[in-house]
């Protein structure tokens, strides 16, 4: 039984429901349009769950921060909903003034109505406790004229923000079923996740992931890790492998001595379920070169993974009943390193393995790929999926459990 409660615990025909999604969309930095909806896209069942059942729908939602260049309004956000949608949804440039209040007051069960960026309020990103956040006057003004709260932004929910947490002391409130698949998905896999389970990191970042890899590894969620780019650049390091001058350059800007520390103590308890790389592809005039672990250190940056570390991490994959996958194998926004993403993305997306799909640049690979529906589950989380695979609390998640005695059975 879960911790909080889900839209099938509540009632919401004929209520009144704030519904809180993540619509912090891509931006063209010219224009200003909407790059890709995918994020609109996967709250729509919530959406259409609402409208199903006669609820007065009323969405909140962000986008950019107050003084950044993506900051702007959500009118486009409303129309790129209404086309998905195929129902009217009804925009208005207020959040919790007269306008908006009255708005709210109007609607009939059914139907869609967006407010504008909650960003607009100087106070949105305060980090305060859910009781200290429920006595702001936006909060104050749209919990009086509201009957239910509904948190659908997973992406958000590592933070302790107004409109994210300060309904829950106020308002009967659960998780929309993005939010529920979410939570779901991610919680079986590190609970009780099929086996052999394997969890697969890459990417440019390493020093976030050394925690994630202790815990699943300690907790035996993970039967093993397979690494690429920037985390097994690192781990190599750590072994005490010279990579060349390019490449510990690479490794500095993020790596101090304390973390390769920790990645060496990682490596000592263990080592055995950790795999590496045993060649690379470097550039060289403008062709793919293989570069292997006796070849090191080399001038050239090791952006991909290369043939015999393919296979290998393919027959570590191929019995594989769960995968976690988080990170690109290497730069693969290059032609000529696209080869380690493409043939093991595709061969984890064409094989049995219940796959999970998590980060942006991930989520990014894989559409290029044209794999997206070949994956079990993408994760719409950043910072809140690296969060909660470290084992950290989500203030959302903390928030909705709080409020579930509030809803009446």
């Amino acid at each position: 039984m879960n911790e909080w409660c889900t839209l099938d615990d509540i009632d919401v025909e004929g209520k009144t429901v704030l519904l809180r999604v993540d619509f912090n969309m891509p931006l063209d930095k010219q224009t200003l349009r909407i790059l890709d909806n995918t994020r609109i896209k996967r709250v729509i069942p919530t959406i259409n769950d609402l409208i199903d059942r006669n609820a007065k729908t009323v969405i909140i939602a962000h986008q950019g921060r107050l003084g950044s260049w993506d900051f702007t309004s959500l009118r486009q956000h409303a129309e790129v909903l209404q086309e998905l949608l195929g129902k009217p949804v009804r925009f208005i440039d207020d959040i919790h003034g007269e306008k908006a209040q009255n708005a709210i007051k109007d609607l009939k069960p059914g139907e869609v109505l967006m407010l504008d960026n909650v960003r607009r309020l100087t106070y949105e990103t305060d980090k305060k406790t859910a009781e200290e956040h429920s006595q702001m006057p936006f909060i104050r003004d749209l919990a009086s004229i509201s009957d239910i709260f509904i948190n659908d932004a997973f992406a958000a929910a590592h933070r302790a923000h107004c409109s994210l947490i300060g309904f829950t002391p106020l308002l009967p409130s659960c998780a929309g079923r993005l939010m529920e698949q979410e939570l779901a998905t991610l919680e079986k896999i590190l609970k009780n996740p099929e086996r052999p389970s394997i969890f697969m990191f890459g990417g440019a970042k390493f020093s976030d992931i050394i925690v994630t890899i202790d815990r699943i590894l300690s907790n035996q969620t993970a039967d093993k890790v397979i690494l690429t780019g920037l985390p097994a650049n690192a781990f190599l390091k750590a072994k005490g492998y010279n990579l060349g001058k390019v490449n510990e350059e690479m490794l500095s800007k993020e790596g101090s001595s304390e973390i390769f520390n920790d990645i060496r103590n990682l490596l000592d308890t263990f080592g055995e379920y950790i795999v590496l790389p045993v060649d690379f592809a470097v550039e060289e005039n403008g062709i793919r070169k293989k570069v292997s672990l006796e070849d090191l250190p080399v001038d050239a940056p090791l952006f991909d993974i290369d043939e015999d570390t393919i296979k290998r991490y393919k027959e570590i994959l191929r019995d594989a009943k769960t995968v976690f996958l988080s990170g690109p194998c290497g730069v693969f926004e290059q032609p000529i390193f696209m080869r380690g993403t493409k043939e093991i993305f595709t061969f984890i997306a064409e094989s049995n393995a219940f796959s999970i799909v998590g980060g942006g640049h991930t989520v990014a690979a894989v559409k290029q790929l044209g794999l997206l529906d070949k994956m079990s589950h993408i994760s719409t989380g950043g910072g809140s999926l690296e969060k909660f695979m470290m084992g950290e609390k989500l203030p959302v998640i903390e928030a909705l459990k709080q409020a579930k005695h509030l809803i009446a059975k």
